[in-house]
C-alpha cells in the first residue's frame, strides 16, 4: 500500500505534465493567433462600406477602439414635414391670391367697435366661467350626496344642460318673457320680464348654466379621483364634511380638475360667439355690423378669426404653465416648455456622433 501510493504519484505526474504539455501548446498558439489578428482586405471592404471603423482586438487584455455610433435618421419625419410644408405654401399662396381685400382686414383689426367687442367677449367668458366653476362644485356635491333629492335633482339640471345645445339654450332664455311676462320677487322687486332679460343677462345666463353642467362632471371626476383614506383619515381627525372637502379633497383633485377646465374655458371663449344671436354686441357681432355695412364680409371674419386666435393663444399659454405646477411632485419630470421643446427638436437636426 505504501509502494502503491508514491507509484501512482510517480507515474501520474509524467502523464499529467504531458497532457498539460500536449494541450497547452495548440491553446496557446490558438489564442495568440486570434488575439494578434489584422483586419483582412473582406473585412476592410465591410467597414468601408458601413461607414464604421472595425473593432481590433489587441493583446495582453487592451481595451478595443471605440466606435463611432450614429444616430439613425428618421426620413419618415422629413417627408412627412415637407408635405406639410407644401400644404401650407398652397394654402398661403390660395388666400393670397384670392377675392380678399387684405388692407381692409389691416384696417379694421384695431379698430374701435372690434376691439369693444373683443372686450365684451372675454368680460361674458370669464363671467360665465366663474357662474360654471362655482356651479359646478355644487352641483358636483350634490350628486354625490346620499340624498336621493339633492342628488336627482343634480343629475336632472346635467341632463338637460348637457343634452341641449347651447343655440338652444340661448333662444329659450330669450323668449322666457312668452311663458313668464312678469319677472316678480314678493315684496322686493317686480318688472317685465323683457326689461329683465337683456342680452347681456341671457348670454350670462345660457353660458354660465351650460358649463355648469359640465364642470359639474369635471369637478365629480376629480373629487373621485382622490383616495377614500384621505376623507376618512380627516374624519378620523375632527373635521366636518364641508372642512374635509375645503382642506383635503379640493386641494389634491385640483390636479385632475385643472386640465380639462383649461380646455372648457377656450371652448367657452369660442362658444361666446352664438350670442350673437340674441344681439349682444360682442366679437363676432360687432364683425357681421362693419360687413353689414362695408360688404366686406371676408374681411370682417379674417378680423374676428384674428382676436379669437389671439385670445385662445393667450390663455392656452397660461393653462399650460398652470398645468405644471399643478403636476409638481405627481410627475418624475416636469412637461417640456414650448420653449425647451423647439430647442430639443432643432438639436435633433445636427445628428452628432456619439462616441462609446
Amino acid at each position: 500500500m505504501a509502494d502503491a501510493t508514491p507509484g501512482t504519484a510517480k507515474g501520474g505526474a509524467p502523464q499529467d505534465a504531458a497532457a498539460a504539455g500536449k494541450g497547452a501548446a495548440p491553446a496557446d498558439a490558438k489564442g495568440a493567433a486570434t488575439l494578434t489578428k489584422e483586419p483582412t482586405a473582406g473585412d476592410a471592404g465591410d467597414a468601408g462600406g458601413s461607414g464604421r471603423t472595425p473593432r481590433v482586438a489587441k493583446e495582453d487584455g487592451d481595451s478595443s477602439e471605440p466606435i463611432r455610433a450614429i444616430p439613425v435618421r428618421h426620413y419618415g419625419r422629413y417627408v412627412s414635414g415637407a408635405l406639410v410644408l407644401a400644404i401650407l405654401v398652397w394654402l398661403v399662396s390660395a388666400f393670397a391670391g384670392g377675392n380678399v381685400r387684405w388692407a381692409t382686414v389691416g384696417d379694421y383689426i384695431t379698430d374701435g367697435n372690434i376691439l369693444a367687442g373683443a372686450g365684451r367677449t372675454l368680460m361674458i367668458s370669464v363671467i360665465s366661467m366663474v357662474i360654471g366653476l362655482v356651479l359646478g362644485v355644487v352641483l358636483a356635491v350634490m350628486r354625490m350626496s346620499k340624498n336621493p333629492v339633492t342628488g336627482g335633482v343634480s343629475w336632472l339640471f346635467i341632463w338637460f344642460f348637457r343634452g341641449t345645445p347651447v343655440y338652444v339654450q340661448l333662444l329659450l332664455w330669450y323668449s322666457l318673457s312668452l311663458i313668464f311676462p312678469i319677472f316678480e320677487i314678493p315684496f322686493i322687486y317686480k318688472d317685465e320680464m323683457t326689461d329683465v332679460m337683456t342680452p347681456l343677462v341671457v348670454a350670462l345666463l345660457g353660458l354660465g348654466l351650460n358649463e355648469g353642467a359640465y364642470m359639474a362632471e369635471i369637478v365629480r371626476a376629480g373629487i373621485q379621483s382622490v383616495d377614500q383614506g384621505q376623507t376618512e383619515a380627516a374624519h378620523a381627525l375632527g373635521m366636518t364634511q364641508t372642512q374635509t372637502m375645503r382642506r383635503v379633497v379640493l386641494p389634491q383633485a385640483m390636479r385632475v380638475i385643472i386640465p380639462p377646465t383649461g380646455n372648457e374655458f377656450i371652448n367657452l371663449l369660442k362658444t361666446s360667439s352664438l350670442v350673437a344671436v340674441v344681439s349682444y354686441p360682442d366679437l363676432l357681432r360687432s364683425a357681421q355690423i362693419i360687413s353689414g355695412r362695408t360688404y366686406a364680409v371676408m374681411e370682417m371674419l379674417f378680423v374676428a378669426s384674428f382676436w379669437y386666435l389671439t385670445l385662445t393663444s393667450i390663455f392656452s399659454v397660461g393653462q399650460y404653465y398652470l398645468e405644471r405646477r399643478y403636476a409638481r411632485g405627481s410627475l418624475r419630470a416636469l412637461p417640456q416648455t414650448p420653449w425647451q421643446k423647439v430647442k430639443a427638436n432643432l438639436s435633433t437636426l445636427r445628428r452628432p456622433e456619439v462616441a462609446r
